[in-house]
């Protein structure tokens, strides 16, 4: 008994040390960061859920991490600032910067306590790492599978961020562990224990829908499994079996949908009364491509069978992997690619942990128990499987949910290792040495980090873009950079142009990307510049507005950059042809001018626009549905003309989705 309580101590003091470690690394990382690209409307989101339970703000998420997040904010004297009543995407971004930059409270108090209480979660999907991996394999294991967790640069990266990523991961683990001990041991604790998971994932994030279609997996598995045991060792004939699995599933499944309707109050309507979704759902979800998706979220709507928020953001998500651009490799497609997740993977995943992962290939099937693989193999399998089927690649963050299991594979695989032959404990203390330098290398921007074989964080930028390297968290470097070269005069493309760089002090003029286009700011772009341009990456890719002649910054990408600032951000020096740029903004002035019912002051700035780009079909197709709302069908025609025959002459396989549109408009003319 003393031997055991001693092991169980250290255990305790050597998860405790691990622990410590992993909340140093990035609460040092996070101090020195900006606020990123989703931050600001999940954190006012968040604060608008306590304190008006107006589930209208960044519908596109589910409440979970926004609730948890912004609780340490209630104590604070803050003011929302005034609705808008605008776009439901647009004013939480906006009024996500005025609450963060605009109140009492200083930005980064709000910032640190936030994010603090956001990486609870990380805390949580540690420990449950280290939990599952003992019950499954060994103390040992669960301490390798810890390490390779607490040192990984893609955990480090968001384990304290306001968003859903690590949230998804903590909780479809934590169900699939909950169901895993189920399975061994079945009680209405244990079942009980798996329906809470399953509702707090479907809290956390849209994609815990497929934590259904895995625990369905799972228990076929185990069926499967179970047939090929000795009959006197089974203890449930397959039949009863198969209909207690069906009977856990549908408990599991009505548990879960309760714990997602008390994340929203039990409340249908998304909004408190007088208020009103923009646009309603019964229209935002006629975006959707596919007519059986439309039926089927608009019938759980009808009869209420999910909270207005929850179907108003699963649509969103729907309709974003329709449109979306895919960055990989150095190329730009308009749409998403089935081969962008397993490249992410190999880029961004660390050298040591593949490698663990190559060897369990050939350790674990002849020293774990088939339970184990299973319940370790089919989830992320299936997840990655789904994630390859879709057209959203922004970032390996959407796939990091099937990251747990490989931690746990891997280091199972090394202790097996070192069981087989004491001489491997120097091997893998080597390997786990250069994991941490790995690590430590890449901590300027753990969210740039790529493997050795690619370069490292340095080179990232050229293979992968958004969330992969650039997510616009580089703005007190560029502060330190411009005050250290003494620069007061500079423009700046920001990737995540929903923030204001002038919050951290930034003097630079903003350029055109497709934040800007979006949220419609009223600024001024000459067609050249002289000194100081910083581009973010994510613009510099081509990611936001198209590759080659469609990218207003193409030329930036065949100059040698003078700084390159925490991997993300690139400055020039010099004389810089902004045409395109320019001409962009002239659009985006000419709708603001439409909107105030200036129609004279919307067409010069059109007019300005189509001359300073004529080979653009973006401005052309702009001026031509200016034109045909002025009745000036001729006009109109030859922009529908230039900007169709643009449109198939220019990245024209970029440009298909506009080529249509313009057809008709051309045939209604004719």
């Amino acid at each position: 008994m003393p031997n055991m309580q001693s092991a169980s101590a250290k255990a305790a003091l050597g998860v405790a040390a691990l622990l410590f470690i992993l909340i140093l690394q990035y609460a040092v990382s996070i101090h020195r960061q900006s606020i990123s690209w989703d931050e600001s409307c999940h954190i006012y989101s968040g604060y608008s859920y306590w304190t008006r339970a107006d589930y209208g703000m960044n519908p596109e998420h589910p409440p979970l991490v926004k609730l948890l997040a912004t609780m340490p904010l209630l104590s604070l004297p803050l003011n929302s600032p005034p609705l808008r009543g605008g776009d439901f995407k647009v004013e939480a971004f906006l009024l996500g910067n005025d609450f963060i930059y605009g109140n009492g409270a200083p930005a980064d108090t709000i910032l640190w306590r936030v994010r603090l209480a956001a990486s609870l979660i990380t805390i949580l999907l540690a420990l449950l790492i280290f939990f599952a991996a003992r019950e499954m394999f060994s103390t040992g294991a669960a301490f390798l599978a810890l390490a390779l967790f607490v040192f990984d640069p893609n955990i480090l990266a968001h384990a304290a961020y306001v968003t859903t990523d690590m949230a998804l991961t903590c909780l479809l683990f934590a169900t699939v562990f909950a169901f895993y001990r189920y399975a061994k041991q079945p009680t209405w604790p244990r079942l009980a224990l798996t329906g809470l998971a399953a509702g707090l994932a479907l809290a956390a994030k849209h994609s815990a829908i497929l934590l259904f279609p895995i625990l369905l997996l799972l228990a076929v598995a185990e069926l499967i499994r179970r047939s090929y045991q000795q009959p006197a060792a089974e203890l449930e004939t397959t039949p009863r079996l198969a209909l207690r699995y069906l009977g856990a599933l549908v408990i599991t499944g009505l548990i879960a949908v309760v714990i997602l309707w008390s994340f929203y109050g039990f409340h249908y309507t998304a909004r408190p009364a007088g208020l009103a979704l923009n646009p309603p759902l019964a229209d935002y979800v006629q975006g959707i491509h596919h007519p059986l998706e439309v039926r089927v979220i608009s019938a759980f709507a009808r009869f209420h069978l999910l909270p207005e928020s929850y179907l108003y953001g699963l649509t969103d998500v729907r309709q974003m992997a329709d449109y979306m651009s895919t960055s990989v490799l150095g190329r730009v497609y308009p749409h998403g690619q089935w081969f962008y997740f397993p490249v992410a993977f190999v880029i961004k995943t660390p050298l040591v942990l593949m490698l663990l992962l190559l060897a369990a290939l050939f350790v674990l099937p002849r020293r774990a128990a088939p339970r184990e693989l299973l319940f370790l193999t089919i989830p992320p399998a299936f997840y990655f499987a789904v994630a390859m089927a879709t057209n959203l690649n922004i970032g390996l963050r959407h796939i990091l949910p099937i990251y747990p299991y490989l931690f746990i594979l891997a280091g199972a695989a090394a202790w097996a290792l070192i069981a087989r032959n004491r001489r491997w404990t120097y091997a893998i203390a080597a390997l786990l040495v250069f994991t941490i330098a790995s690590s430590l290398h890449s901590r300027r921007s753990y969210i740039a980090y790529s493997n050795e074989l690619w370069g490292g964080p340095a080179h990232t930028y050229q293979y992968l873009t958004d969330s992969n390297a650039d997510w616009g968290q580089q703005l007190i470097s560029v502060k330190h950079y411009l005050d250290q070269n003494n620069i007061h005069q500079c423009w700046f493309a920001y990737f995540a142009s929903v923030i204001d760089p002038a919050a951290y002090g930034i003097p630079c003029k903003p350029l055109t990307t497709i934040g800007s286009l979006w949220l419609r700011p009223e600024i001024d772009i000459p067609p050249a510049v002289d000194g100081t341009v910083l581009i973010s990456a994510g613009v510099l890719s081509g990611f936001e507005l198209g590759p080659g002649r469609l990218n207003p910054y193409d030329q930036f990408q065949h100059l040698q950059p003078d700084a390159v600032i925490d991997y993300g951000v690139f400055a020039y020096q010099g004389h810089f042809d902004l045409s395109l740029a320019s001409a962009l903004n002239h659009v985006t002035r000419a709708s603001i001018f439409e909107d105030r019912n200036q129609p004279d002051a919307a067409l010069a700035e059109l007019q300005t626009a189509a001359s300073l780009a004529p080979d653009s079909a973006r401005v052309q197709s702009a001026l031509g549905y200016f034109l045909l709302k002025m009745k000036t069908p001729d006009e109109a025609r030859q922009a529908f003309q230039k900007a169709l025959t643009n449109a198939q002459t220019i990245e024209p396989n970029f440009q298909a989705g506009r080529i249509p549109g313009l057809q008709r408009a051309l045939a209604s003319l004719n």
